[in-house]
């Protein structure tokens, strides 16, 4: 049928109305990310920013003309245009051969500049050839891998043994057992087994990757396919909270090499554990700020052959030289955007509540243990004397696993000062406000774990100052070294407490976020309720 010039016309404005009805629907509400993270999402998917501009309701048009960045999109990302600069005005300890090399080595090893590094790393071992086909893309030593349409044969794996306890088993897949059709740079993959170790790459998982005959994308010889984008996942100790939240910094660091500042939610995530004892996680309510849907476990894959159209092997715990484990971090520096980014992105997910500051009194969180060692034999005494003073509204709190982690939040989200003894709950200090202080009452002679955690994520550390007014128990009882100061526990000083306490109050008075923020609540004159905005 041949239509006429007017019916074609007719027809083109109908489909550019239909496109434009698309462009201009944007679903708004799936961006759920802290405001000040839009315009780095603005800048990373342009179509976004446009479908912005041209939707009367889109929430985010106050942002469009920002053009910020995370710093890795170079050269387009300058660096005032970052979230943040870091703090380098301290000396490098020789570390650095001038002030520029001692800001550029803290960005690139701590900062968002290790997601431009690990780009920088990324190869296609596995080419493919046609939109059918899969592809495999790594960073050095297998670190992180992005694969499409893979295969993974799980059939001989017998991961529901029960017999089996190991968690991180490198033999379950061997030649054959993982691969996609696509051209495989076979010398290339099996050099990239430096890091070859649980926690460290995915080499393990992927050195036996195989140039299949037959198209996973098609999906006739799956049991299982997985059409959603996915997370493979080994996971450190889910009961210590600073090994945990390696998994989780390293997690949200995988989704800036992933996907494009999208974060979506609508993703899966495995859990690759090869036994099948149970995973205790006392951290799990983290898992929302990830995805919406349930963790799935390696075991419940068992026996079968599952295709994965879009799979990520994100970036691993312990890592050497990574993020934050046994990490070394440039001396005079502080203050990484990459941290500040993931608490702000944690809190806004999680929906945690900043209720301060508070007019006139400082926030001030004491974390007490029930556990055979590093007790505070007097914090009874040092309780006392912090609420004698009157400028301070005092919490005494023992974070057990019995107290939902969503509540531990909410304390230490709103802690001005939060004091502990050494332990993986001054983790915590992550979820402080930028205006915080961490005041590790003693580092148990490990000085640099939670002193380089706080640089990292920008606020001030404080710790015991004067050994001779500390008094410690005994010489400590190590199972199998012997004397350890991290096997007895400590009473302090009251008066030198206090001196320290002041000090760190003094910090969070004059912090330009705590000014900044208490003037919004309560007025520019202090003690003046400011006008609600009509």
């Amino acid at each position: 049928m041949k239509l006429s010039v007017f019916s074609v016309m007719l027809l083109f404005c109908f489909c550019l109305y239909s496109l434009l009805r698309v462009t201009l629907c944007f679903a708004w509400e799936s961006i759920n990310l802290p405001k000040s993270h839009i315009p780095a999402l603005f800048t990373n998917n342009p179509n976004v920013r446009i479908s912005c501009q041209q939707d009367e309701t889109c929430p985010f048009r106050d942002l469009i003309s920002q053009d910020n960045c995370w710093g890795y999109e170079t050269p387009k990302c300058a660096p005032e245009k970052r979230m943040k600069q870091p703090d380098c005005s301290g000396d490098s300890r020789s570390w650095a051969s001038s002030k520029e090399d001692q800001i550029e080595k803290f960005w690139k090893n701590a900062d968002f500049g290790t997601v431009l590094e690990r780009k920088k790393e990324l190869k296609i071992l596995c080419a493919p050839s046609s939109s059918e086909d899969s592809s495999l893309k790594c960073s050095s030593n297998l670190r992180y891998c992005e694969a499409k349409n893979i295969f993974i044969d799980l059939r001989s794996a017998n991961i529901n043994n029960p017999s089996e306890r190991n968690r991180y088993r490198d033999n379950i897949l061997g030649p054959g057992q993982v691969g996609g059709h696509c051209h495989l740079d076979s010398p290339n993959l099996k050099s990239q087994g430096n890091h070859k170790s649980p926690l460290q790459s995915w080499f393990a998982e992927l050195e036996h990757y195989t140039s299949l005959d037959f198209y996973p994308s098609k999906g006739d010889k799956c049991d299982i396919i997985y059409d959603k984008p996915t997370y493979l996942i080994k996971l450190d100790a889910g009961i210590n909270m600073y090994h945990h939240f390696c998994d989780f910094v390293n997690l949200y660091v995988s989704q800036h090499l992933n996907l494009n500042n999208s974060f979506s939610t609508d993703i899966n995530i495995v859990m690759w554990d090869t036994s099948t004892m149970p995973y205790r996680d006392f951290f799990d309510l983290t898992w929302k700020a990830f995805t919406d849907h349930p963790i799935i476990h390696l075991k419940e894959l068992d026996g079968k052959r599952v295709c994965f159209k879009d799979v990520v092997f994100p970036l691993l715990a312990r890592q050497i030289l990574g993020l934050y484990y046994n990490m070394p971090v440039m001396p005079g520096c502080e203050g990484s955007s990459l941290f500040q980014a993931f608490n702000e992105h944690i809190i806004h997910r999680l929906g945690i509540p900043q209720d301060g500051p508070l007019r006139d009194k400082i926030r001030i969180t004491l974390l007490v243990r029930n556990t055979q060692y590093r007790n505070i034999l007097n914090q009874d005494e040092l309780a006392y004397e912090l609420n004698a003073v009157g400028e301070f509204e005092v919490t005494v709190i023992d974070y057990n696993w019995r107290m939902p982690f969503e509540e531990q939040l909410k304390i230490t989200h709103n802690s001005d000062i939060f004091i502990g003894m050494h332990g993986s709950g001054l983790t915590h200090l992550l979820f402080q406000p930028d205006w915080g202080v961490v005041f590790e009452l003693y580092n148990c002679e490990d000085s640099n774990c939670y002193f380089d955690l706080a640089r990292l994520r920008g606020i001030r550390y404080q710790t015991w100052e004067k050994k001779d007014k500390l008094t410690q128990e005994d010489e400590g009882h190590h199972p199998t070294l012997g004397a350890h100061a991290k096997f007895t526990n400590y009473a302090f000083d009251s008066e030198e407490f206090m001196r320290l306490i002041f000090k760190s109050a003094d910090y969070v008075r004059n912090h330009p976020a705590f000014i900044t923020s208490r003037r919004e609540k309560y007025g520019a004159v202090l003690g003046t309720p400011q006008k609600a905005e009509l």
